[in-house]
């Protein structure tokens, strides 16, 4: 009961975490500069550029957006196609990690048996965990990139500086939630420490080899003793009862 429960806890962890990185790739204003806006005259302007994975965008005051769509492949920023690979790559191996542990788990009737589950969810938690070390590699690039920009001393005058949005956090967010439910389903599921030794009748642990050994050695004859009852004892035992 208790590895199902943290099965289906690590499960329903680890999709959200792939939804909030799939929403922050479909998301706008992944940077975003604003311009005017400052007191002193009669009629107040503000203007704000933006940006995403796939178009850059000017809305003015008055809620107008123009945007240019980002040309052909070859023709975009580097930064911006490594960003759409890694996460891209990320989503590729979070949809496979999420099919492997929804097999794995225990309270679905598909995967075989308890060893083979276990083999699909320690399967899933490697997928989920390169998957969001992907992710988070993205995100990383393009806030280096970003940050360069905006702390560059040589930054040519009226230059743009940007300031990151909140897909960026989103996704984050989502990475680090996939690689806390990649810890969950690979350590406390597939070599769980609770469950190894125990006996089904005590619930305690068995001794390793080597204290079976030991205690074998020395206190086997007195046990074989004790454990050892004669015909008139069972009989006077049974008489009496």
């Amino acid at each position: 009961m208790r590895k199902s429960l943290i099965q289906v806890f690590g499960f329903l962890i680890s999709s959200l975490g792939w939804l909030f990185v799939l929403c922050s790739m479909a998301m706008d204003f992944w940077r975003i500069s604003q311009i005017g806006g400052q007191a002193g005259s009669f009629i107040i302007k503000v203007a704000w550029y933006w940006s995403n994975l796939w178009k850059d965008c000017y809305t003015d005051s008055t809620a107008i957006t123009n945007c240019r769509d980002f040309p052909v492949l070859w023709s975009v920023a580097a930064y911006v196609q490594g960003v759409r690979g890694l996460l891209m790559c990320g989503l590729t191996l979070g949809f496979f990690a999420v099919v492997f542990c929804f097999t794995g788990m225990e309270c679905t009737y598909i995967g075989g048996g308890i060893k083979t589950k276990d083999k699909f969810v320690l399967a899933g938690s490697v997928f989920h965990f390169i998957g969001g070390m992907s992710d988070i590699a993205g995100y990383c690039l393009y806030i280096n990139r970003v940050a360069r920009n905006a702390f560059n001393q040589n930054r040519q005058p009226g230059a743009l500086r940007y300031d990151l949005g909140n897909p960026i956090f989103l996704g984050l967010v989502g990475s680090f939630l996939i690689l806390a439910a990649a810890y969950v389903n690979g350590t406390r599921t597939y070599a769980d420490p609770w469950s190894r030794g125990r006996s089904l009748y005590t619930g305690y642990y068995r001794p390793s080899g080597q204290y079976e050994n030991y205690l074998g050695s020395s206190n086997s004859s007195k046990l074989s003793n004790i454990s050892q009852t004669t015909p008139d004892k069972l009989s006077h035992r049974d008489a009496f009862v």
